[in-house]
């Protein structure tokens, strides 16, 4: 496609250059390719203009009727819609995402947007009336917090960038909004929409930039929220930094390794599509995709040999995202692909068994072949520690027990899956696994009615679903005196 897109920093209703004329290049993941060199990044000087018309924006936003406000949103979400296959090619470019892959991820941000309209102005609060003699009746009323802002991981770009921005609309917050360094083109066109859909100005402002951007984000004293989705090391300083500012509150989501248990009773050829397929979709670029997959012992000669066939299957379906026919891509980008190499180097150097994969797929781009690892030692950093790339390990358990001890024996608690044909055991299970998604007969998949978010170090606060705009909601309490005897005037009057 032509070069016809923007690349400046959205603030106030307007693309504007960055103050500081810094710029970020962008290199296409499937060949190297030089997608732009002229991505604004913003300046702490942008960040505060940033901030500061969104706090402009806010009274006349948050005093929108609430019909409005959803009118507006579901127009946004028409030309998610409308502008898919564009903003879906421009995905791809930055980061090599299938173009069909990343036209679904972005028409279901569309339906989060529709899902949380339907919020708007409907915020229900509530009221308690006089309990015995204490004579007081109490209102609860849910108020918006101010100005939001929200850091974007770069593997889903329109989908976290939906998890945030909609349902503080809902609520009545203005936003600042910032997109990964590694795909920061295709929120870039947002402006266009935004000023279209009827957003009047500074209540959505879209920023790139690197991590300096966020960290002025997360210490800035005139933001109330920050919700952030990356790296754990990444979010432990934005909480670090939300606490020495003004105690903003803070949603974390900082990925995980999770497991998938795949019980004696399951149907394999099920659980070998999802360990596999449904694994590798974004080249297993998701934070809750399965990688510790625990198999039972007495079918993990099939399954081991089924898994292996469709990992080499898969590989033979990577190449070029831009075709519509590619199911996977490359890795995001030189930096992506330098991790998981290392990873898999090292697991090898370990003596970790390479049942199919391993290696660098071509000689061109940042493509990873679809990999399956034997047996590892539970120490070892490939079994523990997220790669975010294209790589299972595969071990076996003997009994219920023992795979719920090994699927929580990790300090990531974001995703789960659970294979098996008893509901009973896997609703069982699923009580016990410490994460904060489990998918059953099946990889999870995210929903707007649900929310999603993680235990332990995979973070806390969650998106999506009504819990989602709880996030954007502060409660207020009023207690009315109602023991003033009718008519009795106040002193000093007459």
């Amino acid at each position: 496609m032509s070069k016809d897109f923007k690349t400046e920093l959205f603030i106030n209703g307007e693309y504007t250059s960055s103050s500081s004329n810094e710029t970020l290049t962008i290199h296409n993941p499937n060949d190297d390719s030089l997608v732009s060199d002229k991505v604004q990044a913003a300046s702490d000087a942008d960040v505060d203009k940033a901030v500061a018309a969104a706090k402009a924006a806010l009274p006349a936003w948050k005093a929108t009727a609430g019909a409005k406000r959803g009118a507006i949103m579901l127009k946004f979400a028409d030309l998610l819609e409308a502008n898919a296959d564009r903003l879906a090619k421009l995905e791809s470019m930055c980061m090599g995402q299938p173009v069909s892959l990343a036209k679904k991820m972005i028409l279901g941000p569309a339906a989060l947007w529709r899902y949380y309209a339907g919020y708007a102005g409907k915020v229900a609060g509530e009221s308690y009336p006089p309990d015995g003699e204490d004579g007081t009746y109490k209102i609860v009323q849910y108020e918006p917090l101010g100005v939001c802002s929200g850091i974007c991981a770069w593997n889903g770009s329109h989908v976290l960038a939906a998890w945030k921005i909609a349902p503080a609309m809902a609520a009545g917050n203005t936003f600042v909004l910032k997109s990964s360094e590694k795909s920061p083109i295709s929120l870039a066109q947002y402006g266009d929409l935004l000023n279209e859909a009827g957003f009047p100005k500074g209540v959505v402002n879209i920023l790139t930039g690197d991590g300096k951007v966020g960290a002025c984000l997360a210490s800035h004293m005139d933001i109330a929220k920050i919700a952030f989705t990356g790296s754990a090391a990444a979010g432990r300083q934005v909480q670090i930094a939300a606490a020495k500012s003004n105690l903003k509150r803070v949603t974390l989501e900082l990925g995980g390794k999770s497991p998938a248990i795949i019980f004696d009773d399951a149907d394999i050829e099920n659980a070998v599509l999802h360990s596999s397929d449904s694994f590798l979709r974004n080249s297993g670029q998701i934070c809750f995709a399965a990688s510790r997959v625990l198999v039972q012992e007495s079918i993990a000669p099939d399954f081991i040999k089924a898994v292996k066939v469709a990992f080499e299957n898969a590989a033979k379906k990577m190449g070029d995202p831009s075709l519509p026919d590619t199911a996977f891509g490359p890795l995001a980008d030189k930096k992506q692909f330098d991790r998981v190499m290392e990873f898999l180097t090292n697991g090898k150097a370990e003596g970790v068994e390479v049942l199919t994969g391993g290696d660098r797929k071509g000689d061109k781009g940042t493509f990873v072949q679809p990999t399956v690892l034997l047996n590892p030692d539970l120490k070892s950093k490939v079994y523990t520690d997220e790669i975010f790339g294209p790589v299972i390990s595969v071990r076996t358990f003997k009994t219920e027990e023992e795979a719920i001890q090994l699927a929580n024996d990790t300090q990531y608690g974001l995703g789960s899956t659970v294979y098996t044909s008893d509901i009973g055991r896997a609703l069982r299970v699923a009580s016990q696994i410490e994460a904060g998604t489990v998918g059953i007969n099946s990889a999870f998949n995210t929903s707007p009615q649900t929310p999603f978010g993680g235990f332990k170090q995979s973070g806390y606060g969650r998106e999506s679903g009504v819990e989602g705009i709880k996030n954007y909601l502060q409660p207020k309490t009023i207690h009315v005196n109602m023991n003033l005897p009718v008519g009795k005037k106040m002193p000093g009057t007459t």
